[in-house]
């Protein structure tokens, strides 16, 4: 079994309330979560105004297709959703 992962770390611009960062963040879980069927959490940086970090996962029984998914998944947040990306890594492992 393959587990490959995603974690992006992303600036939202013009935010002033926890509550619109939320928003913003919950709808980059949401597409993740039905367009690619991956589980994703917020991981990191729950209490900064404007910076969140993102991890989401699959399973899978190949490397290289549980990093396309990762990187089709990636390009989806940087083209849709209103936000900067600062860093971003795609892992796999093996089990």
């Amino acid at each position: 079994m393959i587990v490959s992962m995603l974690q992006v770390i992303f600036e939202i611009p013009d935010v002033d309330a926890i509550k619109a960062k939320r928003r913003i963040v919950q709808s980059v879980k949401m597409k993740l979560q039905k367009r690619f069927h991956l589980s994703a959490a917020e991981v990191d940086l729950q209490d900064s105004l404007s910076f969140s970090q993102i991890g989401a996962v699959m399973a899978s029984n190949s490397k290289r297709f549980g990093e396309t998914v990762m990187r089709k998944a990636f390009e989806m947040i940087e083209n849709e959703s209103p936000v900067r990306i600062h860093d971003m890594a795609i892992h796999s492992e093996e089990f």
